[in-house]
């Protein structure tokens, strides 16, 4: 099949997807030679998601990415460019050591994040990820591109529809860190940014996914308390 052939059939089944934010990563398989994609949101619009993933592992890289809080989806929206790393293997001058260091423990060899924008509005980023080193042509790089822009009005409007009515919740959904969050931020009496990052702490001391901790607060088997005042008697 020939690659525009590929492509346009992507193309058609990002269309013929009616908007299911669940089928949003699988049309870039059709086309690029990747093992594995996701779709995620994040920053302060829409908050952090990952709304599809082709796979478990695809969503690992998202998971981690989120929780480390650094890795090629951030850079590629802060920066409104690709960010493209054929060859993760022999890489050391990247901005996010800590995702490297943990992602070259996955049979991962390539990585691709591609940012999701709406005109002036950051909506989040397309992880794709390779078994293998492998390297995008100018033409999928714009390609892709022309998906995003699709799938960037695509989840801004399931946001706003989410807003008057339930919206569709994903495997690899991260609501539960939201809530967390809120009953962190009771627990506390702190900001909604604070009360993320404790989360964080208490999931990186045990090595743990973020995910994971935010259940167990929910389930109320994780409570944080104010720090005593000096002289005051803790319990």
């Amino acid at each position: 099949m020939l690659a525009n052939d590929s492509f346009q059939l992507a193309s058609d089944a990002l269309s013929e997807s009616h908007g299911r934010v669940s089928e949003l990563a699988r049309p870039f398989l059709r086309f690029l030679p990747v093992s594995g994609a996701s779709v995620s949101t994040f920053g302060s619009l829409l908050g952090s998601e990952t709304m599809s993933a082709t796979d478990a592992l695809a969503g690992r890289v998202d998971e981690l990415q989120f929780d480390l809080g650094e890795g090629p989806c951030w850079d590629a929206l802060a920066s409104k460019r690709p960010v493209l790393e054929s060859d993760l293997g022999t890489r050391t001058d990247v901005s996010w050591p800590a995702f490297l260091q943990e992602i070259r423990k996955e049979p991962i060899g390539a990585i691709f994040a591609f940012p999701l924008l709406f005109g002036p509005l950051e909506i989040g980023a397309v992880d794709l990820y390779s078994a293998t080193p492998v390297s995008l042509s100018p033409q999928q790089q714009e390609q892709t591109q022309a998906l995003t822009a699709i799938i960037s009005r695509i989840l801004l409007h399931h946001a706003l529809n989410e807003a008057d009515t339930p919206g569709e919740t994903t495997t690899f959904s991260r609501r539960s860190i939201h809530q967390a969050t809120g009953m962190v931020l009771a627990q506390l009496d702190t900001t909604a940014e604070d009360a993320h990052l404790i989360i964080r702490a208490r999931a990186y001391a045990e090595n743990r996914p973020m995910l994971a901790v935010a259940e167990d607060v929910i389930a109320r088997k994780i409570r944080f308390s104010p720090l005593a005042e000096p002289g005051e008697d803790t319990q």
